[in-house]
């Protein structure tokens, strides 16, 4: 335990708690251009000594996993806000207009978390555990879906829609995607992999 101000302070929460200044200070410099920051550059922005970054996270590349499942979760808490849809599909829709909206908020932090996205960390990330959990949130129960093939459609599109999704912005992360086509271009690849198992007609 940790004092702090009189009050015993658990040392996991006082590690959550530097965990979430290391990532704040990341997502600061990436803010102001500086992706290219040394673990230096970002214990002195944190207000934090040399190690700690290293000691909590093991590399940049863990930081910005770290800053990736943030925005997966800014995401999903975006997406559960929203009134309930009647069925899978427009639900689908609707999560890849908030996820694609969110992206486009800060480009230039996304585009530098998503370039380091596949850079291995000390241990793997968790944004394909995390997207394909968002995108299971939206399929729900897979109402309007083919019925014969429901069963099949939920244990197999939340992991396509998961690696379709992340297929698009690495195309917008690159350049090659203008930022007005990453809305239209995430919903196409979604709405083709949905009508494999919509109902016939």
């Amino acid at each position: 335990m940790v004092e702090s101000k009189g009050r015993s302070v658990p040392a996991a929460n006082r590690g959550e708690a530097v965990r979430q200044r290391v990532i704040d200070a990341a997502e600061r410099l990436l803010r102001h251009g500086k992706a290219e920051y040394s673990m230096r550059d970002l214990a002195a922005e944190a207000g934090v000594s040399f190690a700690t970054p290293f000691n909590q996270f093991g590399s940049k590349a863990a930081i910005m996993h770290a800053l990736a499942e943030r925005r997966i979760g800014m995401m999903t808490d975006r997406y559960v806000k929203q009134p309930p849809l009647p069925n899978a599909a427009e639900r689908v829709l609707l999560a890849v207009s908030i996820a694609a909206a969110g992206m486009l908020e800060e480009p230039v932090v996304n585009r530098a978390v998503m370039g380091w996205i596949g850079t291995a960390g000390p241990v793997p990330g968790r944004a394909l555990t995390l997207s394909a959990s968002l995108w299971r949130l939206a399929l729900g129960d897979g109402n309007g879906l083919d019925e014969v093939r429901r069963k099949e459609a939920l244990a197999i599109l939340p992991r396509q829609l998961a690696f379709g999704f992340r297929g698009v912005l690495s195309f917008w992360t690159a350049g090659e995607l203008a930022n007005d086509e990453l809305a239209s271009s995430a919903e196409r690849v979604a709405t083709t992999l949905l009508l494999g198992f919509s109902k016939p007609g």
